[in-house]
Parts: C-alpha cells; sequence; structure tokens
C-alpha cells in the first residue's frame, strides 16, 4: 500500500519530536531508522515496527468485515494511519532519548596518509569496513593530509563521527560540477555533486574541512553547481569545520542540524537546503566577484518546520551580496546578533522573481 506523506498534514507538527519529516519520503521514513525498501506491511505497521511501538487498537472495521458504502479503503487507511500519529504523538519523546544507550559501546578507525600509521588510507574505506546498518558510535579519526576522495556515507550506517586533526590540517576535497558526467554518461547534478555526502542520522564533523576545488564560476556561467558537504540526514553536528567551495558550498538539505564555529566559503546560494539547522558563532565569507547570495532556503509550504538561524555569527568578504534569496516559496533565514561587513545589499533578501514570496 503506497500512501503519500504530504497528504498528513499534522505530521509535519512533530518535526521537533523526531517523527517524521514528510520531505524524507522518496529517501525512506526517518523514524528510529531508514526504510529504502518497499514492505508488504501497512503503512502503520511499518512505523510501529521501526520504533517497537503497538498503536491501541484499531476499530473493528480494520478486522477484515465488509466496509461501508460510504467509507473508501483510502479513507479507512487514512484514519488508522491518523489513530497511530495521535498515539506516537502523546508520548512526547524524542529521538534522543531512544539512543542515549546506543552512544556506548564505541569504537576508534584511524585513517592516514601513511598505511602504516593508521588502519585505512581513505575515508570511504573506513566507511565501507562498518556493518550494513550500524547502531554504535563508530570515530573515524582522520590524520592531518589532504585526501583528494569523493565520499559518501549511506542511510543505515549512523552514529558515525569524522575527527580530523585540525581544519587546517585535515582536507577531504574532490571537483565535481552538476554538469559532471556520471557512470551512466548523464550529468550527475547538484545532489550528486558533493565532495563528502551524509545520508543518515547522528553524524558528527569535528575539525576537518570539506572542499569542492571548482574554481570561481565565471558570470553567467550554468551547471556549475559544485557542492564541498551535504547533509541529508537527521541530527547532525558539526564543530570547527570548514566547507570551501563557490557556488553551492553546503547542501543543508533535510533534518535538524547544528553548526559550531564553523567556517563557510562561497559566492553564490554557498548555504542552501530545506533544513532546520542553527548556526551559532560561524563565520561566513564570500568570494562573489560582483553579485551573489549568502544564502538559498527551500521551505516551501508554512507547514514546513524548517530554516536557517545565523546566531552571534560574523559575515565577511567581497562582492555584493543579498543575505538569502527565497528558493522555496516561504523560504526562511534569521540573522541575529551577527556583524555583517559593508557587503550586504541595502534590500537583503531577493524573491527569486516572485513578489509573492514577499513576506
Amino acid at each position: 500500500m503506497s500512501i503519500k506523506l504530504s497528504k498528513y498534514r499534522r505530521v509535519a507538527n512533530w518535526v521537533g519530536e523526531g517523527l517524521i519529516r514528510p520531505e524524507l519520503h522518496s529517501f525512506g521514513l526517518q523514524v528510529g531508522i531508514w526504510l529504502p525498501w518497499k514492505s508488504t506491511l501497512g503503512f502503520s505497521q511499518i512505523l510501529c515496527h521501526t520504533k517497537g511501538i503497538r498503536p491501541k487498537k484499531l476499530s473493528s472495521s480494520s478486522s477484515g468485515k465488509r466496509l461501508s458504502i460510504n467509507v473508501t479503503h483510502a479513507q479507512l487507511s487514512e484514519q488508522h494511519f491518523m489513530k497511530w500519529v495521535d498515539f506516537v504523538g502523546s508520548l512526547r519523546h524524542s529521538l534522543f532519548s531512544v539512543v542515549i544507550n546506543k552512544l556506548f559501546p564505541s569504537y576508534t578507525l584511524i585513517v592516514a596518509k601513511n598505511s602504516a600509521a593508521g588502519d585505512f588510507t581513505t575515508i570511504q574505506s573506513a566507511i565501507d569496513s562498518l556493518p550494513f546498518l550500524n547502531l554504535v558510535r563508530v570515530v573515524i579519526k582522520v590524520k592531518a593530509g589532504v585526501y583528494t576522495e569523493k565520499v559518501n556515507i549511506p542511510p543505515l550506517k549512523s552514529f558515525i563521527t569524522i575527527e580530523g586533526a585540525g581544519a587546517d590540517k585535515t582536507i577531504v576535497q574532490w571537483g565535481d560540477t552538476a554538469k559532471t558526467i556520471g557512470a551512466r554518461g548523464q550529468h550527475i547534478g547538484t545532489f550528486n555533486s558533493a565532495t563528502f555526502a551524509v545520508n543518515s542520522l547522528f553524524f558528527i564533523a569535528k575539525n576537518i574541512t570539506f572542499k569542492n576545488t571548482t574554481p570561481l564560476p565565471k558570470r553567467g556561467e550554468v551547471g556549475v553547481q559544485a557542492v564541498a558537504f551535504r547533509i541529508s540526514g537527521d541530527t547532525a553536528a558539526f564543530l570547527g569545520c570548514r566547507f570551501l567551495g563557490a557556488q553551492d558550498t553546503l547542501y543543508d538539505h533535510l533534518g535538524r542540524h547544528y553548526y559550531k564555529e564553523c567556517y563557510i566559503e562561497g559566492s553564490v546560494d554557498f548555504i542552501f537546503g530545506n533544513a532546520l539547522s542553527l548556526y551559532e558563532g560561524c563565520h561566513v565569507h564570500a568570494i562573489a566577484q560582483n553579485l551573489g547570495a549568502l544564502t538559498a532556503q527551500g521551505r516551501a509550504t508554512l507547514l514546513d518546520d524548517t530554516g536557517f538561524s545565523f546566531v552571534y555569527c560574523k559575515v565577511t568578504g567581497s562582492g555584493a551580496l543579498y543575505l538569502g534569496r527565497a528558493w522555496g516559496t516561504f523560504s526562511r533565514v534569521v540573522f541575529a546578533y551577527t556583524y555583517m561587513d559593508n557587503i550586504i545589499l541595502p534590500t537583503g533578501w531577493y524573491n527569486w522573481g516572485d513578489p509573492n514570496r514577499e513576506m
């Protein structure tokens, strides 16, 4: 049975409880663990199975009795689903309370340029060594050096920490753009251009640089979106990291994320996506040669509990920049207690050519 989550708007109210993100239906359900596969179970059964929760006994109409003429299967499915939603919502639990015991035991892997100094010579090989479904904290310590590789963490490899020897000492870099030709002979697109991509839960990065080496695009050049880092998993934290690129540097795609004392560099839309993220004490640096934008937030509806908040940050650099462009119809970005160089356009924001996006 296939049900589009977008039909159940009430679910979006519990984004803060970590239950369901409506946008994630194309990636799998993010309820405790990801479910990238299809199931023959009913939708309510799938959700309960992943959390180990059983809803209250449903009405007798679900036991095989013939439906009344005025009730369709779709309506009955929605009724059952909303009963489960009400049940889980009443628990008022959080993802963090569920996983606190999963942080231990933990173990450490070492990545080093010299094979004699560590367990692996590439970050991807260290990630590949982990179980298909990882449920314990794994700290991957990456020694000083420049690691020229493209890294991807799949959805079920959660609880991974990547820790460098210092953001100026440990660098992961690659040079793909949206128009790079992939294995199937087609452009890989912005989503797949990321040097480092995370699709799993509870990711942490500390003291490391993520870089896309693509040079600053020429004015009017197309297909040059070049992501240094993409985060598509929930509950992630970044401490003392650097994100270096030009156009579309940091793809803050989906989930709840926390950035503390990070450095983010780019020219156009270099912090973009539809996550719910807090940037605290971060340095945002523009390298635009002319017109640019710091952010492009993708909030599409009033029900999306998403947005970017910059608190006690610093904005420096070159060019003439908007604080943000309204990528989504209800794009939401806040700058508070933040220093800004004299590079911000007086208008502040750009409506992406659609006056309806102005508040």
